[in-house]
C-alpha cells in the first residue's frame, strides 16, 4: 500500500528523507512519537465509527427486508369470500 501511495506521488527516497528530516525539525524527536500514537488512535476510532455505522445500516436493512417479507406473505395468502350476499 505505500509503494502504490509513494508512486503515486511519485516520491523517491531522498525526497522521502527530506520530508522526514523537516518533520523531525518542525516537531522534534520527543514529539513525534505522540503524534504517532494520537494518529493511531484517531485512525482506530474512524475505523470503529465506520464499522459500527455499516452493522447500523446491516441491522436496519435485514429489519426492512423481513417486513416487506411479511408483507408479501400477507399479501400472498388467498383471502376468503364473504358468503354474505
Amino acid at each position: 500500500m505505500l509503494n502504490s501511495i509513494l508512486l503515486f506521488f511519485n516520491i523517491g527516497t531522498p525526497e522521502l528523507f527530506v520530508i522526514i528530516l523537516v518533520i523531525i525539525m518542525f516537531f522534534g524527536s520527543k514529539k513525534i512519537p505522540e503524534l504517532a500514537r494520537g494518529l493511531g488512535k484517531g485512525i482506530r476510532e474512524f475505523k470503529n465509527a465506520t464499522s459500527d455505522i455499516q452493522e447500523e445500516i446491516r441491522k436496519s436493512s435485514k429489519v426492512v427486508n423481513e417486513e416487506i417479507n411479511i408483507t408479501k406473505d400477507i399479501n400472498s395468502q388467498p383471502r376468503k369470500k364473504n358468503s354474505e350476499n
